[in-house]
């Protein structure tokens, strides 16, 4: 038996976690905004008909090649709030959809929104204007989600995610906004992973040490929550 840790009853809140749902291209299957290039043809750099001024001008002040495209560092150079590297790897994931391992402008304009969206939850729950989320208000943040963890796991995640206490300069002490997306976003897939193999819904798991080992996402859970010595034991 394994038991996830957190409570499965649910209530309504205005609060969600953003969608990362990535707007289709206007045309073909090419750049963004642009008919498919045929063999020979040069396609113009320049921004798609109907996009944001001011998103296309941050993204082609970081495409330095003028690709079409941006790389993982490229995007973290166009994060200016000090995105840390694991942060901007899990964005890139989210958001290249087409699996290239860069993102194109219309996959950057569903992430820049993302993050927008994320902004306003991160500074609700930054009840005390911090400019980072503690304790308390990580608690509040993951109820209205959904995700009722036990103080434990809330304890597990905190610490994981908080920053070093600052002296003199760098980060305020606890959860700084990029730290806050990638433990929100690492509970709501987990939990996700974890409900799909809690078939009635009463927060604990029975299965065989095969099917364990061969559900990605739980090990990442263990990993996740630093319990990496069950992965060598046999449970079952």
């Amino acid at each position: 038996m394994f038991n996830s840790g957190y409570n499965s009853s649910r209530h309504q809140s205005q609060y969600r976690p953003p969608s990362s749902r990535t707007p289709e291209p206007r045309y073909g299957s090419g750049r963004p905004g642009y008919p498919q290039a045929q063999p020979g043809f040069q396609q113009p750099y320049g921004p798609p008909p109907g996009s944001d001024p001011q998103l296309w001008q941050w993204f082609s002040n970081v495409d330095s090649d003028r690709s079409g495209s941006i790389t993982v560092i490229e995007l973290q150079s166009a994060l200016v709030n000090g995105f840390d590297l694991d942060t901007v790897k899990m964005l890139m994931a989210i958001f290249d959809t087409d699996r290239s391992g860069t993102i194109n402008y219309t996959e950057f304009a569903g992430l820049w929104k993302y993050i927008t969206d994320w902004q306003n939850v991160f500074r609700h729950f930054d009840r005390d204007r911090s400019g980072s989320i503690e304790g308390r208000e990580l608690a509040e943040a993951l109820q209205s989600f959904g995700y009722n963890l036990s103080p434990q796991l809330l304890s597990l995640v905190e610490h994981k995610y908080s920053s070093e206490p600052a002296s003199g300069y760098g980060p305020p002490p606890g959860i700084t906004f990029d730290r806050f997306v990638r433990a929100c976003v690492s509970v709501k897939s987990l939990t996700e992973s974890f409900q799909r193999v809690d078939t009635d819904g009463d927060g604990w798991i029975q299965i065989s040490y095969d099917h364990f080992m061969n559900v990605k996402n739980l090990k990442k859970f263990l990993v996740f929550f630093g319990l990496t010595d069950l992965l060598s034991v046999r449970l079952f």
